[in-house]
C-alpha cells in the first residue's frame, strides 16, 4: 500500500451539511440586513479562515464582532446537524478500507466534544482510529492538529493521504508533506477546488482509483 494513513474530513465530506450551512448564513446576512445566497454562490465564497468567508458574504464586524456571529452559528448549528445526512457509499468505503488495513483518522476544525457528539448520533465512532478535533492537542487550527498527530505518533507524512471538501484539506495536506483528494459535492465548488491541482472526485467511492 502507498497510504497507511487515510485522514477523512468530516464537514462537507463525510455530513451533508452544506444546506444548514447556507440556511444560518442566510439568516445571519438577513438579520444584519445584507443580501442571501444561493448555493453555487455560497460554494465560491466559502473559505477557510472562516472570518475570512464571513468578510466574502459581506459581514463588515460594524456592530457586531467576528465572534458572536460564531457563537451564533455554533449554538444554532450543533442540534440541527444531528438532522442532516451522511453522503452516500461514505460509511460503505470506510468500511472497506479498515478491512484493508488502513488507519482511518477523522480530522476536523469542529470542537472534538461537538464532533463526538455527532459521531455517536450517526453511531460511526467506532469507524474511526483516531477522532481529531479542537482542543485534542490545545491547537487552534485543523493544520496544527494534524502536524502534532503525526509528530506525536512518528507517522511518515508520506505514508498520509487527506481526504475533504475544501482548498484547506489540500493546504492541511501540503502543510505536513502527504497528498490529498478533495470531493465536488461539498462547501466549495468544482471551480474553487481546482486551483489546487489536486485529484477531484465526484463520488466518494472514486477514492478506490487512487488507492
Amino acid at each position: 500500500m502507498k497510504y497507511d494513513y487515510i485522514f477523512f474530513d468530516f464537514n462537507g465530506t463525510i455530513l451533508d451539511d452544506v444546506d444548514l450551512c447556507l440556511k444560518l448564513l442566510n439568516t445571519m446576512l438577513i438579520n444584519k440586513g445584507l443580501k442571501s445566497f444561493e448555493k453555487e454562490n455560497y460554494k465560491e465564497i466559502f473559505t477557510f479562515p472562516i472570518i475570512q468567508y464571513y468578510r466574502n458574504a459581506g459581514f463588515t464586524f460594524e456592530g457586531y464582532t467576528f465572534e458572536e456571529l460564531s457563537q451564533w452559528f455554533i449554538l444554532n448549528y450543533q442540534a440541527a446537524s444531528l438532522n442532516c445526512h451522511l453522503y452516500p457509499n461514505v460509511i460503505n468505503l470506510i468500511k472497506e478500507l479498515k478491512l484493508k488495513g488502513y488507519k482511518i483518522i477523522l480530522l476536523s476544525a469542529s470542537k472534538i466534544e461537538n464532533l463526538i457528539e455527532q459521531t455517536n448520533h450517526f453511531n460511526i465512532t467506532s469507524y474511526f482510529d483516531d477522532i481529531l478535533g479542537l482542543d485534542n492537542f490545545h491547537a487552534y487550527s485543523k493544520e496544527q492538529i494534524a502536524i502534532e498527530y503525526i509528530k506525536n505518533k512518528r507517522i511518515d507524512p508520506k505514508r498520509c493521504l487527506f481526504i475533504g471538501d475544501s482548498t484547506h484539506d489540500y493546504e492541511v495536506a501540503s502543510k505536513v508533506g502527504g497528498d490529498a483528494i478533495l470531493v465536488t459535492y461539498g462547501h466549495q465548488s468544482k471551480k474553487v477546488l481546482s486551483q489546487t491541482n489536486c485529484p477531484l472526485i465526484d463520488e466518494i467511492i472514486k477514492v478506490r482509483e487512487f488507492l
